[in-house]
């Protein structure tokens, strides 16, 4: 018998890897502890120092620079995330916020390697190499496109904040969409920290509440949820023609051999990537979380796009489902190779998507050189990913333009071969109700995910998207399915109607 995991599950043994890898550099210990509980050394060591030290400068800059909060909020919500290390962050991991370089580092001479993030214009932080100067700052991409026109407030949603929030039709139960939002904010442990929560009808946002701190301009990070984003981008490539599902990727893979075309990896595809079953030699899951592979490059200044192409095929690609952030990445390196030149890629999400809907507080970040780390690296705020759910539950279609194809939505909404034994729980970059919920929620309902909470659920059969954003550490489990549950009690079906 197999017994399906939920995302919340999944998040959870994440999470609790990061707060052990902090908890060990907090006591100064370089020892981890192997499955039959015996010591062993751990030579990932460095690696898992520089990340800690990244994590904290990352969050921290893009705090104050990206949400442009306070020092002190930063402290107490975005770093709760880190709460092990905050107690002695100023010891253990001294760091200098840069005001006049709107930079941050972490670490330095005897507490290890010096990470510093910088902010930059278009991007949002951006991490140097380990023990960089503040001088190579400015040698770090930037995207200098010129703002969307008009002020948004004036423009009416959803294309702006003008008349934003209406009043729910009266077949909507106030009272159980009201208890909905209670339900999400007034969570029975103080490690789900929900900072927003967005129900969108018909079109119109009928709830929209925020946490102390926090408001409808406010940018938090996407986590995971930024790879659904990136399925869009890659999507629309694909509906021009440039890009294949089927066809193998278009890239050399590391190391390259003599006879390439006797490469194995040569028969991973586009879809393979997207479906998390590419068959390639796991980096980011199985207890290497935050000691190798696109750790080093969200939080230590490697390359996003090297070590990702630098691994062995282990199983037939399609036949087994590993969450991997290098799978999202090797697909958005596709999408590059795709679009031909540097301007055409890191030009494309603006002009493609974000300007199109209306997403003017959206940034997405590159790493040091200039590659997007789409897996994850996105800074927006709540109403612009209920733009972004809007745009699915529109079936692609935006003020009478079809920007996705129906062909890519049933595509993401699809559930991947190889999760059949787990519920069919996941698509192409987008997670599914699995199996064991479809008696309690409605079976056409599908999501972003990212970790610490960040959720755009869209229901097509109840015309409904919804937003949770979240500051969620420790032991996680903020369900979205239970969420949903709650707030279908609120809105008719459409059917109903």
């Amino acid at each position: 018998m197999t017994t399906n995991r939920s995302y919340g599950d999944w998040i959870t043994e994440r999470t609790r890897t990061l707060l052990l890898l902090v908890s060990l550099f907090c006591t100064g210990s370089g020892m981890h502890v192997q499955a039959d509980d015996s010591p062993a050394f751990d030579y990932f060591a460095a690696n898992r120092q520089m990340i800690t030290h990244g994590v904290q400068a990352v969050l921290t800059c893009n705090g104050l620079f990206t949400s442009n909060r306070s020092l002190e909020q930063v402290l107490a919500k975005e770093l709760a995330y880190l709460d092990d290390a905050r107690r002695g962050l100023g010891k253990v991991a001294p760091y200098n916020v840069h005001t006049p370089q709107r930079a941050v580092s972490v670490g330095g001479g005897s507490a290890g390697p010096r990470i510093t993030a910088a902010f930059r214009t278009g991007l949002g932080c951006v991490v140097l190499a380990p023990n960089a100067e503040l001088t190579t700052i400015e040698d770090l991409p930037e995207i200098t496109l010129t703002p969307l026109p008009g002020d948004p407030s004036q423009i009416t949603w959803p294309n702006g904040d003008g008349d934003a929030v209406s009043t729910p039709d009266k077949d909507v139960d106030q009272s159980a969409l009201q208890a909905a939002a209670t339900w999400a904010f007034e969570r029975d442990t103080p490690e789900q920290h929900t900072i927003s929560l967005l129900v969108v009808h018909r079109g119109r946002i009928i709830l929209e509440r925020y946490a102390d701190g926090f408001d409808y301009l406010t940018r938090t990070r996407t986590w995971s949820t930024a790879k659904s984003i990136a399925a869009t981008l890659i999507g629309m490539q694909v509906d021009a023609g440039n890009l294949e599902l089927d066809a193998p990727l278009p890239f050399a893979w590391e190391p390259e051999l003599t006879s390439p075309e006797t490469d194995p990896r040569a028969s991973i595809t586009l879809r393979h990537v997207l479906n998390m079953s590419s068959g390639l030699y796991p980096v980011d899951s199985l207890g290497k979380e935050y000691a190798t592979g696109s750790g080093l490059a969200y939080w230590a200044g490697a390359s996003s796009i090297s070590g990702m192409r630098d691994r062995g095929l282990v199983r037939k690609p399609g036949t087994h489902w590993d969450y991997e952030n290098y799978d999202t990445l090797l697909a958005v390196y596709a999408l590059k190779q795709a679009l031909g030149s540097e301007r055409a890629y890191h030009e494309y999400p603006r002009k493609a998507l974000l300007d199109r809907i209306g997403m003017r507080n959206t940034l997405l970040s590159t790493d040091r050189f200039g590659d997007f780390i789409l897996s994850s690296q996105v800074y927006t705020n709540a109403r612009d990913l209920a733009r972004f759910g809007l745009l699915y539950l529109n079936d692609g279609v935006w003020d009478g333009e079809r920007l996705v194809s129906s062909e890519w939505i049933d595509f993401v909404r699809t559930p991947a071969p190889a999760t059949a034994l787990r519920g069919n729980e996941y698509g192409g970059q987008f997670w599914l109700v699995p199996d064991d919920r479809k008696n309690d929620v409605p079976a056409d309902a599908y999501t972003t995910a990212g970790n610490r909470g960040q959720y755009v659920i869209i229901a097509p059969s109840h015309d409904l998207v919804i937003v949770r954003r979240g500051l969620d550490y420790g032991r996680q489990g903020f369900d979205p399915w239970d969420l949903l549950r709650e707030v279908v009690r609120a809105v008719p079906a459409v059917d109903e109607e």
